[in-house]
C-alpha cells in the first residue's frame, strides 16, 4: 500500500462525506460520490490490499469527523466504503449493468438495514419508530424556523397542517423511496467511474451503452399486479402496491432516459442543448412522467428499433 494512493483514498473519501455539511445545496449530492474512492482503489490495488486501504482511510476519517464534531459520518463512511468495495469486485466478475445495480442496490439496503437496527436497539426503539421520530424532529425544526421568522399565526398553522400531510406521505412510501435513492446513487458512481477508470489506465467493464439499455421485459407484470392491488384492495396490501409501482416506474424512468439519450447521441445534439433538456428533464415533474410511460411503451413500440435490429 503507498501513501499515495492512501492519501488519495482518504483526502477524496473525507472531501465527499464531509460535503453535504460544509457545501450549501450542492454538498448531498456530493456526498453520494463517497463510494467513487474506494471502488477505485480497490479496483486498482484488489480485493484484499482494497479492504485494507478502506480500513486504514475510514479509520482516520472517523478520527477527524469525531474531532470536528460530524460523528455521523463515521457510519455513512463505513457504508459508502463497503458499496466502493462491493461494487469493485461486482465489475471485477463482469456481471451486467442490470445485475450490478440490482446486486450493489441490495447489498445496500440489506447494510443500511442492519446499522439502523443497531442504532435503534441501542436507543431503545424499532427501525421504522426511530425513521418516523427522525422526520418529526426535521418537521419541528422546519415549523420552529418558519416562526422565527415573524410570519402569523395563520400562515404557521397552515404550513404545519402541510408539513404533517407530508410527513405523513413520506412516511407511508419512505421504503420505495430509500429504494430509488439507493439505486441511483449506485448507478451514479458507475457511470462516473468510467472516466476516472480511464484517466487512472484501469480495465472498466464492457456494459451496454447507456442508450440501449432497457428494463426488463417481465417488469411489467410488476406494474400490472401492483396497479390492480393498488385500485382493488386497502390497507398494508395497498401501501405495498404503491410503494413497488414507485420502484418500478423509477426504472422505467431510466429506460425513458436512455431512449433520450439515444436520439441525442443520433443527431449529435450539442453539449448546450443538452444541459437545457436534461435541466428541464429535472425541474419539470411532467417531463418525469412522460419519460416513465416511454420506458414502460418501448418494449411495443420500440422507439429506438433496437428490438428489430436484434430479430433481423
Amino acid at each position: 500500500m503507498k501513501l499515495k494512493d492512501l492519501l488519495g483514498c482518504v483526502g477524496w473519501a473525507a472531501f465527499f462525506l464531509l460535503a453535504s455539511a460544509w457545501i450549501p445545496l450542492f454538498g448531498p449530492f456530493l456526498s453520494l460520490l463517497a463510494p467513487l474512492p474506494f471502488l477505485y482503489y480497490s479496483t486498482k490495488l484488489g480485493l484484499y490490499q482494497g479492504i485494507k486501504l478502506a480500513v486504514v482511510a475510514m479509520l482516520s476519517i472517523g478520527l477527524f469527523a469525531k474531532l470536528a464534531g460530524y460523528p455521523q459520518v463515521i457510519l455513512f463512511g463505513i457504508e459508502f466504503g463497503l458499496l466502493g468495495i462491493a461494487l469493485s469486485e461486482l465489475m471485477r466478475r463482469r456481471f451486467s449493468l442490470g445485475q450490478t445495480i440490482f446486486l450493489a442496490t441490495a447489498f445496500m439496503l440489506i447494510l443500511g438495514f442492519c446499522f439502523l437496527v443497531l442504532v435503534a436497539l441501542s436507543e431503545n426503539a424499532g427501525p421504522f419508530e426511530m425513521i418516523s421520530k427522525y422526520l418529526q424532529g426535521h418537521l419541528k425544526e422546519t415549523i420552529t424556523a418558519y416562526e422565527e421568522t415573524g410570519i402569523a399565526k395563520e400562515n404557521a398553522l397552515e404550513i404545519e397542517a402541510y408539513a404533517k400531510a407530508f410527513l405523513d406521505t413520506i412516511s407511508k412510501i419512505y421504503p420505495s423511496l430509500m429504494i430509488v435513492g439507493t439505486g441511483f446513487a449506485v448507478w451514479l458512481n458507475i457511470v462516473l467511474a468510467k472516466p476516472l477508470f480511464k484517466m487512472g489506465h484501469l480495465e472498466y467493464p464492457n456494459f451496454i451503452p447507456m442508450d440501449r439499455w432497457q428494463a426488463p421485459d417481465a417488469l411489467v407484470w410488476g406494474v400490472i399486479v401492483s396497479g390492480f392491488a393498488l385500485f382493488f384492495s386497502s390497507g398494508g396490501i395497498r401501501l405495498l402496491a404503491i410503494n413497488v409501482l414507485i420502484v418500478i416506474m423509477a426504472a422505467y424512468l431510466f429506460h425513458g432516459l436512455s431512449i433520450i439519450l439515444f436520439f441525442l447521441n443520433k443527431y449529435n445534439v450539442p453539449s448546450w442543448m443538452r444541459i437545457g433538456i436534461y435541466f428541464l428533464i429535472i425541474i419539470q415533474q411532467l417531463f418525469l412522467a412522460v419519460l416513465a410511460l416511454a420506458g414502460l411503451f418501448d418494449q411495443w413500440i420500440d422507439f429506438r428499433k433496437i428490438h428489430r435490429r436484434v430479430e433481423g
